[in-house]
Formats: C-alpha cells, structure tokens, sequence
C-alpha cells in the first residue's frame, strides 16, 4: 500500500497504526511525528502564513474563498510519479487541508480518495477506525480508540462533582472565532463550560466584545494552525479583563487524532489543577492565571 496524506490528522493516525512507512508523500502541514519530515511534499499553501499576523491571515482566507480561489497547490506531477494506491484528504473544512473535489484533476486515475470528515469526539474515534479498516489494521485501530477514550475517562472522571468553570476557547486570535466540532465537547470533559462554542458545529467569527460579555473566567487560546510560540506572537498586545493562556492549538485541540486526548488533559489542569496533574504541554500565560 503507498499512501498519500494530505490530512496531517490522518498523517499522525497512520504513523499510530504502525504505517508510517507506507506514507509516500504529505502535505507540507504534515510534521507529526517527526518522522514524516523529509517526505515529498504534495501539496502546500500558496501563501507563506507563518510571516503574517492574525488579521493578515483572516484577510488573506478571505479574499480566497471569496473569488473562489484554493488555498493550496497540488504538485500533480509529483503525485503522479509517486503512484500512491490511497489518497487520504477531508472536505471538512477548505481552510485546512485540500478537499476532495480539489483533487478531480491531480489524482491519478487508479488512486482511491478517502475522505475524514469527523464533527464529534465520537466521529474522531469513527475516522481511526474507518483508516485502520481500510489499511488492514483494524486490531491495532481498535487499540488507538480504546487508549485515547481511556485517557477522556480519566479526566472526566477526576473532575466529576466539581465546579464547572465558564471558559472561551478561541480558535482564531484577531477576529476571535469560537470554538467548534469537538473542541465544546474538551472542555466539558475537562470540567468546563465554553461560553460560546457549540459542539459538533462550525466555529464562527465573534468579536472580544461579545466573549467578554459571556463572562468567561479564562481565555483559552487554541490557534488552529499554530503552535504555543506562533500563537503567542500574534497575541502580542491582546488584552483581555480575564486570564488568559495560550496552548499548543494546532497539536492538541485543532487536528482531529488522538492526541485530542492530551488536550483533554491539558484543559482539566488549567481548570482544575488540584484535580488533573500537569501534563507537561506548551503553554504560555498572556494575563495572570485563573484565581482557584
């Protein structure tokens, strides 16, 4: 089997299941696990978002979808001669990663496209399984679904009976967007309550006018496509009558995969540290921490 990710949640699933070798080629967001990077690379963004600030990208994504434009270039000649037997992409959402109808012309005739669609924590666990059936690992797949929904557990389990705390999780510094799909249903695990996110739907764009009139006691900011340090520098200069803490967006809350899971935990220290021990991810204080 040769495989092309163009999905880097897809990409870390198939390195969980023993695969990694099959993985042919990825996408230049696909840099977990560590080993993936040096893979060719099928396709890309066509605008260097690392130099922009968060107002700058928002603009840029904008002015894409507006004209009907892809954010993303595939090098059909490259998965061409790479004669992958699966291509595994998603139609989720056209911010990021290529979808499914932008491949009609860069697929190779006898490729098979599987697309990753999951909304929930649920359908999350459904896409491991679906990947491992069709790579002939469904033993393994199974073991991946019971260790990550082992992991939910703890922390749900740790924060049973106490207080909820009220939070705003942002997927999008400047415009803020609320959180959505399955980062709600996170934060109620982890002992929260997101004030403006809704599970299993689209986060949407939302002014910090509007979270600070939710009256959310702690800001979380998840980035989706970047790090602790990326998010950090665009929120330079933000500021918030809240606590506020910026985490690892892209690795932990962002990508549909099982280290989901490891935000899990990281949420419930945040919220209750008393309760969920540290687990060590990155994690940046913008304002004082959250008076517990």
């Amino acid at each position: 089997m040769r495989i092309c990710s163009l999905l880097p949640s897809a990409t870390e699933i198939i390195a969980d299941l023993g695969l990694i070798d099959a993985l042919v080629g990825v996408s230049e967001e696909c840099r977990w696990p560590p080993e993936v990077l040096g893979k060719p690379v099928v396709t890309a963004a066509r605008t260097d978002f690392s130099v922009l600030s968060s107002v700058e990208i928002d603009q840029a994504v904008r002015a894409s979808l507006g004209d009907g434009s892809s954010l993303y270039a595939v090098d059909a000649e490259t998965i061409d001669a790479l004669a992958p037997d699966l291509i595994v992409t998603q139609d989720l959402c056209t911010v990021c990663a290529v979808s499914s109808g932008e491949l009609a012309t860069a697929c190779p005739v006898s490729a098979e496209v599987l697309s990753l669609d999951p909304m929930t924590l649920g359908e999350v666990a459904e896409s491991v399984r679906s990947l491992a059936r069709r790579l002939d690992a469904v033993e393994r797949g199974e073991q991946i679904v019971v260790q990550m929904r082992q992991r939910l557990d703890e922390v749900r389990d740790a924060v049973d009976g106490l207080e909820r705390r009220r939070i705003f999780v942002a997927e999008w510094i400047d415009p803020p967007f609320t959180a959505g799909h399955w980062v709600p249903e996170m934060v109620e695990l982890a002992g929260g309550v997101d004030v403006l996110g809704r599970a299993g739907e689209p986060s949407r764009r939302t002014s910090w006018d509007e979270v600070l009139a939710a009256d959310p006691e702690l800001v979380i900011i998840a980035a989706c496509g970047f790090d602790a340090d990326g998010a950090l520098r665009r929120a330079t200069g933000l500021e918030l009558s809240v606590p506020a803490v910026v985490v690892d967006g892209d690795a932990y809350f962002s990508r549909p995969a099982p280290r989901l899971a490891d935000g899990v935990r990281q949420l419930g220290h945040l919220l209750h540290p008393n309760a969920v021990p540290d687990p060590g991810l990155p994690a940046h204080e913008l304002c004082s921490p959250l008076n517990r």
